[in-house]
């Protein structure tokens, strides 16, 4: 497979080679086998595959939440593959976003606290986290809920909330796990719609998902099928680039 490459931006994520392997008793299981695949700053990407095809495992890779067995992992120039524990969690902590399927809110806190919660994590000053909150929470639409709790609104509102707590600390990739999966129709077409604004103001996007209509929302979708990138596609947003290959 040709990396997808777009020479016009700057590379953001570079996967070179990876393989992620485990041992099963006696059996060496090759969860991912040889993935290769590079996303530019500002893309918005899909990731796709049935059960058992390695896209989990992926998006753990790409979550600095295991590290390969073989090949190299770059997340915003930087060769995270051999990085100690402590290295690993403070580039989660400053690079990346996270969107859960399943919100992951602490419910004893107000949104405007949970959304403070990776700035605390960063030693980050209260007036200054406090802020920060606020305006994300705002940039998703929720200034005006900041004091309420989680079980006082809606899924859709709760989903949102999650994704000014992922933007919060500015990263350079926000990666989303099936983050409709949780949502009815209509609640799922407006967390799109949000993902829709956040590429449009320039942010880089990576989301897991087995639903086509999700996936196709994105400028390219990768597919993985037995641990390898079966092929890349040009998603719904897709936009004529020079240079691009898949």
């Amino acid at each position: 497979m040709n990396d997808a490459v777009v020479t016009e931006r700057e590379i953001v994520v570079a996967m070179r080679d990876v393989e992620r392997h485990y041992l099963m008793g006696d059996t060496v299981v090759r969860a991912l086998d040889g993935i290769s695949f590079q996303i530019e700053r500002g893309s918005y990407w899909a990731i796709m595959g049935p059960s058992g095809s390695g896209k989990s495992t992926l998006l753990n890779l790409l979550g600095c939440l295991d590290r390969p067995t073989r090949g190299a992992y770059l997340l915003g120039g930087e060769d995270v593959s051999r990085l100690s524990d402590d290295a690993l969690s403070d580039v989660r902590s400053k690079k990346l976003g996270f969107v859960f399927q399943s919100f992951q809110l602490i419910q004893q806190l107000s949104i405007l606290e949970n959304t403070e919660v990776p700035l605390f994590y960063q030693g980050v000053a209260p007036a200054i986290s406090r802020e920060r909150a606020r305006q994300a929470l705002t940039r998703v639409g929720l200034g005006d809920r900041v004091s309420h709790r989680p079980n006082e609104l809606s899924g859709g509102q709760q989903q949102r909330a999650a994704v000014a707590r992922a933007l919060v600390n500015q990263p350079i990739v926000l990666l989303a796990d099936e983050p409709t999966g949780n949502l009815d129709s209509k609640t799922a077409r407006e967390i799109l719609d949000l993902f829709d604004e956040l590429h449009a103001q320039g942010s880089t996007i990576i989301l897991v998902t087995h639903d086509p209509g999700v996936a196709n929302r994105a400028e390219w979708v990768l597919r993985v099928l037995d641990g390898k990138v079966d092929r890349v596609e040009r998603g719904g947003r897709a936009r004529p680039v020079a240079g691009a290959t898949a």
